[in-house]
């Protein structure tokens, strides 16, 4: 199979995974839109070799992860794998410590590999009441605590700058539009950049 003449020949390159749910995978946007996509034309501009594969799927948990992981990690050559997931465990009502032994068995399975994780913390809207102030609090906390367990890259916020701003989301207002992808790809790539080696750098 050639590669079509408008599209460049990445099959040299190594490979970044992007492993998630609906917000990786691009719900309601064309695939083209979601933000694995704008994170690898911020690697075309500054001329960073990677290919950025979409692994997202919407509606995952972080138990459906696991399940479906062994395949997504059967692509050879992969510097790094990014992990974001956690958004339906939350909106589930899902017990933190599951989501966190989840997590904890993605990121044995690739750093098994030697590939190097870079996790997305994610948060929830305020509910009302005690127990869901006590949910929310836990959920958040989970991503921090898988992270310095780990000594994992972590980045806090996936959707800092996205999440209730309305312009920047779809109508149900939980799923990125085309812009804001992009914002959430130059939120990634602020956490990515010193886990890659520029063009330049290579011998």
């Amino acid at each position: 199979m050639t590669n079509r003449p408008d599209r460049p020949d990445r099959s040299a390159q190594q490979k970044i995974i992007a492993f998630g749910d609906s917000l990786t995978a691009g719900f309601g946007i064309p695939h083209d839109g979601a933000y694995p996509a704008a994170l690898q034309a911020i690697l075309d501009a500054k001329g960073y070799p990677y290919e950025v594969i979409n692994a997202g799927v919407s509606g995952e948990t972080s138990a459906g992860g696991v399940r479906r992981l062994d395949w997504v990690l059967e692509e050879r050559d992969v510097a790094v794998f990014i992990l974001e997931l956690g958004a339906n465990d939350g909106l589930r009502g899902l017990r933190p410590s599951e989501m966190k032994k989840n997590l904890n068995a993605i990121i044995d399975a690739a750093e098994s590999r030697g590939i190097p994780v870079l996790l997305a913390g994610l948060s929830l809207g305020k509910g009302d009441g005690e127990y869901a102030d006590r949910y929310v609090r836990d959920f958040v906390v989970a991503f921090e605590q898988v992270a310095a367990e780990r000594d994992v890259t972590f980045m806090p916020h996936f959707l800092d700058n996205v999440a209730g701003v309305a312009e920047l989301n779809q109508a149900d207002g939980k799923h990125p539009n085309v812009d804001g992808a992009r914002v959430v790809a130059e939120n990634v790539w602020e956490y990515l950049k010193p886990m890659l080696t520029p063009a330049s750098s290579r011998s």
